[in-house]
């Protein structure tokens, strides 16, 4: 009995040695190196001339914006025009009650008529006394009246052209025409309504082609566009005509153009801003004035870039890196300084040459030191 005790403790002393055993052996397999070293994608860098650009919100606004008003009293007698509609330079948009003013039109016609009469009698009268005078058969004082009453008669003349002037004036403002080409409102009066001479407000009418867009930018920024790309300098300067683009509320890329042809000559007092200007082609019509766009401006000159895309970039602490793999497969971490973004890259103002082999995808694989399985992959020139 005591034997075959002993045994079964010997057999299960010699099993929890061994299990112990294989528990202090598992970790140690492992950690111990082996296997290929991971796979990660390289490129290299795209290198190529580029221009940094910034961006703005600004806001449209008509080139020309004019309130149509009344410029004679009267019945609103007929509304010649659609709401909403385009018109163009010239077009009739209102009729107001022209009868009165006919009426006052005939009258001064008819004042002329008589007035005119009257200078030819007494045009006539001062040349028969002329003569009668020479032959000594008229006084010299009838003479003169005659000669007054002709020139009274000539200033009588000029007065009723002058009313006859201003009674077909206002005979012709009773037609509304439009004085520029562009979008009408809406009708502010309707048909039967009275208007007073400058005071009623009709409608308005904004043009639409071209159209400006007007945006702020603050003082350091503007001075870096002053010296490079010399705006503000006056308009025999290089700056006027600077090329922009714009994108609309919801669209993802800049698809207006237009140019750059105004900046104001002074930097406001409150805000620390200046206002810059633009002149943007609007042949649809899609643009209408106070919507909000994007302004896309060049802020550098064209230069060589080195671009890459966000994903190489990882960032230690304060520090943004990314990750070299040298020819024997050696990653090792370089410190780059970032700019913004173009064409879908990042700018990397310093920290790489262009040459080098970047990994750009399978960063967590990556350790400085280790050695990597490089997949090498060839960037597009742009990046949507």
């Amino acid at each position: 009995m005591h034997m075959r005790r002993f045994s079964k403790l010997l057999l299960a002393a010699g099993l929890g040695a061994s299990l112990l055993s294989a528990s202090l052996a598992a970790p140690a397999r492992a950690q111990a190196p082996g296997g290929p070293p991971p796979t990660v994608t390289v490129a290299k860098p795209v290198v190529r001339e580029i221009v940094e650009r910034d961006s703005y919100t600004g806001r449209f606004d008509p080139v020309e914006i004019v309130e149509v008003r009344a410029r004679v009293t009267g019945y609103l007698d007929k509304i010649a025009f659609q709401d909403g509609a385009n018109v163009k330079k010239g077009d009739l948009l209102f009729v107001i009650d022209r009868r009165p003013y006919k009426a006052a039109l005939d009258q001064a016609t008819a004042t002329l008529t008589s007035a005119k009469a009257r200078l030819n009698f007494t045009q006539t009268d001062l040349e028969r006394a002329q003569t009668l005078s020479r032959s000594g058969n008229i006084s010299e004082q009838v003479t003169d009246q005659r000669r007054q009453a002709s020139q009274t008669a000539q200033a009588d003349v000029d007065n009723a052209e002058a009313a006859l002037r201003q009674a077909q004036l206002n005979y012709d403002f009773t037609e509304v025409r439009s004085p520029i080409s562009g979008r009408i409102s809406r009708r502010l009066v309707t048909e039967g309504n009275i208007v007073i001479t400058d005071q009623t407000l009709l409608t308005t009418i904004v043009s639409l082609d071209p159209i400006y867009f007007g945006f702020t930018v603050d003082e350091r920024s503007f001075l870096k566009y002053q010296g490079s790309l010399g705006i503000g300098m006056g308009a025999s300067q290089r700056g006027q005509g600077v090329p922009i683009l714009i994108a609309l509320t919801g669209e993802d890329k800049p698809t207006r153009k237009g140019t750059l042809d105004f900046v104001d000559n002074r930097v406001d007092n409150q805000t620390g801003t200046v206002l810059l200007r633009a002149t943007v082609e609007n042949p649809d019509n899609f643009i209408k004035p106070g919507l909000f766009g994007i302004v896309s401006l060049p802020a550098t000159k064209p230069f060589r870039g080195i671009m890459l895309p966000d994903e190489a970039v990882s960032a230690n602490q304060d520090k943004r890196i990314v990750y070299v793999i040298a020819d024997d497969g050696t990653a090792s971490a370089q410190e780059v300084k970032l700019g913004p973004k173009v064409d879908g890259y990042r700018v990397i103002r310093d920290g790489l040459k262009g040459d080098e082999t970047i990994v750009i995808n399978g960063l967590t694989r990556v350790r400085p030191g280790a050695k990597v399985t490089p997949e090498m992959k060839t960037l597009p020139p742009t990046r949507s």
